[in-house]
């Protein structure tokens, strides 16, 4: 095993694996894209659509076999039973770190539709992924400052534009649409600055949620609500690689979207607000009661364990 050498060794050779495995993977992909960009006809975009699905499914796997490999830390995932490849979803998670991406591909890849998410902007110039995740027809969302929004108003509703143009595109294959609804990762400034009534969570923002349920809600299938601790505490992607994360744990359950929040105005009905960050509040208290239970040890108060094909898989590594 690749885990018995000195770390010198192991984190050069692993942080390459990775390196070329993007490069493979990327060069036909962004080909592909290429093609499909130039082809007028629906059905052959289609299908070149699904082929390029399946070269970043198979990036990711081959990613995950590399950290296994590299690497000695113990997966445990939880509650992946009855989840399904067709279909739809809305996937939820709690955000610490960069390394929450890898996590939840790692957990979820192939289990559920290729995971796609909301990403800045300014991530588009990342080397080949910036491109990579263009081509997948990742959604890049531009942020505007209360300031600049005052001073040009014309500017207001343009996200939200962009995520239902980004939402009529997911509509044409199954796909699990990915927000990290806190907005951004955890660290204890944000925490105490928010003044968050979570132990190990920030405050989720249901705006996001909201817009792709108004535009989704017909076709997504359920919510995955997703847990993510690192009782060894928050790593960055150098400690993954170097292999310092001694366990992941992840928490995952299947919950029904309530058909209320399928149609309604997030923006201009108060009340409908309302409801929609109390459900989601809900949501982030159990979720704050799982990651009690993994990091403090303290008694398992969240519903998690009953929840729809809830199934402790143990300590594992998966491919």
């Amino acid at each position: 095993m690749l885990t018995a050498l000195p770390a010198f060794l192991r984190l050069p050779l692993a942080a390459l694996s990775v390196v070329l495995n993007t490069l493979v993977h990327a060069t036909p992909l962004l080909a592909l894209a290429l093609v499909k960009a130039l082809l007028p006809l629906a059905a052959a975009r289609r299908w070149l659509s699904r082929m390029l699905v399946a070269l970043a499914e198979s990036w990711v796997s081959t990613n995950s076999r590399l950290l296994a490999l590299f690497t000695p830390t113990r997966w445990r995932i939880e509650g992946m039973d009855g989840l399904s490849h067709d279909g739809w979803y809305l996937v939820l998670a709690n955000h610490q770190t960069w390394v929450d991406i890898p996590v939840l591909q790692h957990a979820l890849n192939r289990r559920v539709p290729f995971l796609k998410f909301f990403l800045k902007q300014p991530l588009i110039w990342v080397p080949v992924l910036g491109l990579a995740w263009w081509a997948l027809d990742f959604p890049f969302m531009r942020r505007y400052s209360r300031e600049l929004l005052e001073r040009r108003p014309e500017l207001r509703g343009r996200d939200l534009e962009a995520t239902r143009r980004a939402c009529a595109k997911f509509r044409q294959m199954p796909v699990s649409v990915t927000n990290f609804v806190e907005g951004t990762r955890l660290t204890p400034r944000k925490h105490a600055d928010q003044g968050s009534p979570y132990r190990h969570l920030l405050k989720p923002r249901a705006g996001g949620v909201a817009f792709v349920l108004g535009a989704m809600g017909d076709t997504l299938r359920s919510l995955v609500d997703v847990t993510i601790a690192y009782p060894g505490g928050r790593p960055t992607m150098l400690d993954l690689l170097a292999g310092r994360v001694a366990e992941i744990v992840v928490h995952v359950r299947e919950r029904p979207i309530p058909s209320e929040f399928t149609s309604g105005d997030y923006e201009n009905d108060p009340a409908f607000r309302e409801r929609m960050q109390a459900w989601l509040n809900g949501i982030w208290a159990e979720k704050d009661a799982v990651l009690a239970a993994v990091l403090e040890g303290a008694p398992a108060a969240s519903p998690v364990a009953k929840g729809p094909g809830h199934r402790a898989q143990g300590p594992e590594q998966q491919g």
